[in-house]
């Protein structure tokens, strides 16, 4: 199959390179930083500022036990600062698995003649969203396979289309979209169709590492990927989502490569992304990875806490690939978002009963199977607040709006109350009685912290007016 050259125009300060491999290794091959300087780079972040690339490169050398906790501790307490306790919650939405590329780490791989492919249809996808419904899901995200199929009028048709569906109570109300890049033109027509988050995951950042894992396809233009979400912010989406797949190259080239990416957001756009990913690779049909940088658990956590410390400000979203264990110690190091009750085979939603995964009809494995009510019970007996909340999108809180509340830590005041509130419709219209006295019981030692008394009674207002039956009400 042959492709067009793609042409696009950004600004002349993003086409500069921003990714130069020699300058990450030069911050990597520095000496063992002193403790003492550790503990200040700490003590910067605490105080919400952002590191800078030497500084975060210091955190990763810290090889002694002692700091490490430190920069753990460190994480913890900032998450709590700026986030409280509060976890997003959402679902994955695949809807379609053909692809063109040839990721050598992907099940959707060009060359696994044994994926099963399928894109759903319309009347598929509003099964599946209404299945999704009555398990109480108000946040998804669609995710794609690249091919002429999925242009963006495809994408734009499938965000509304899941808006339309409403069952019951239950509705999305916000989209978020993972798939291929586009050009301006097409990035400008899916944002008109009202998506939240659009990610595009760099995969790695090490330009022959790439190449190596992007043998064939549009995927193996690095560049082309690497500004995608350049393209996006001159289509109008100003809400970025960016990633590193952990386990292709050196784990701390890639943490470095992440805050690269974000310096360059800000330089160019005065905004940060919205989100940081960083899965890790796991077990697919049909893949060929090297294992020599495959990343450890405990090396998995501590590079969690090195990002919460880098950029205070931005969501770490982190899903079930992971095993329960891995994701209840990441929380409490700085991931804000999970995935609940996720299915990765296409259509496997709207079907009640799933005995086992099928690696030839997924893209990778899951190691958390858990349903969304299992998680959320679980973060309520851990004194989380799980959260649907959607407000900052409705009421244009993105892009540099956002950066105005989220650097300084103001973002809470608003999360916080927005929470309990998508916590409460969740408790009246699905949570089984036990978990719906537990959330009630968290939903009331919150409202008591609350440092704002307008606040307070304003959201204790809302929670009456939900219990008596509307939908819906953000600050």
């Amino acid at each position: 199959m042959k492709f067009k050259p793609q042409t696009y125009r950004i600004p002349d300060e993003a086409m500069k390179p921003f990714i130069d491999p020699d300058e990450i290794h030069e911050f990597l091959d520095r000496p063992t930083p002193d403790p003492d300087k550790v503990r200040q780079i700490i003590a910067k972040s605490l105080n919400k500022e952002r590191l800078s690339l030497e500084e975060t490169a210091d955190l990763l050398n810290a090889e002694d036990p002692e700091l490490i906790n430190e920069i753990k501790a460190g994480a913890r307490t900032l998450k709590e600062r700026i986030y409280g306790n509060r976890i997003v919650l959402f679902a994955p939405l695949y809807i379609g698995n053909k692809c063109v590329n040839n990721c050598k780490y992907c099940g959707f791989r060009i060359a696994n003649t044994d994926q099963i492919r399928t894109t759903l249809s319309d009347e598929q996808m509003i099964r599946e969203v209404e299945a999704l419904e009555e398990n109480g899901q108000k946040r998804l995200i669609l995710v794609y396979g690249e091919h002429p199929d999925y242009d963006a009028e495809f994408i734009a048709n499938t965000v509304r289309t899941v808006y339309s569906v409403k069952k019951g109570n239950g509705e999305i109300r916000r989209v978020n979209i993972n798939a291929a890049p586009l050009d301006i033109e097409g990035f400008r027509t899916v944002k008109e169709s009202g998506i939240g988050t659009y990610q595009v995951f760099q995969e790695s950042y090490h330009p022959d590492t790439y190449k190596y894992y992007h043998p064939s396809g549009p995927k193996s233009n690095f560049e082309w990927r690497l500004t995608s979400l350049d393209r996006a912010m001159e289509g109008g989406i100003d809400d970025l989502g960016i990633g590193a797949l952990f386990g292709l190259y050196d784990w701390k080239y890639e943490v470095l490569a992440l805050l690269r990416h974000t310096n360059h957001f800000e330089a160019v756009y005065n905004i940060g992304p919205h989100t940081i990913s960083f899965p890790r690779i796991k077990a697919a049909a049909g893949t060929d990875v090297d294992p020599k940088y495959l990343v450890s658990d405990e090396d998995f956590v501590r590079l969690i806490a090195i990002l919460r410390l880098a950029v205070p400000y931005t969501g770490m979203i982190l899903t079930a690939r992971e095993p329960v264990s891995i994701r209840q110690e990441a929380l409490t190091f700085g991931v804000s978002q999970i995935d609940g009750g996720t299915k990765l085979e296409l259509g496997s939603y709207a079907e009640k009963e799933q005995d086992s995964q099928n690696l030839n009809r997924e893209q990778f494995e899951i190691n958390d199977s858990r349903s969304l009510n299992e998680i959320i019970d679980e973060l309520l007996d851990q004194g989380y607040l799980p959260s649907f909340c959607t407000g900052c999108y409705r009421v244009g809180r993105t892009g540099e709006h956002f950066m105005e509340f989220s650097v300084p830590g103001f973002i809470k005041r608003y999360c916080t109350p927005n929470a309990m509130l998508t916590l409460s419709e969740y408790l009246m219209d699905y949570a089984p009685d036990s978990t719906a006295e537990k959330g009630w019981k968290v939903i009331e030692e919150n409202l008591q912290k609350m440092e704002d008394p307008g606040t307070e009674k304003e959201t204790r207002i809302r929670l009456e007016r939900i219990k008596n039956g509307e939908r819906d009400l953000f600050f």
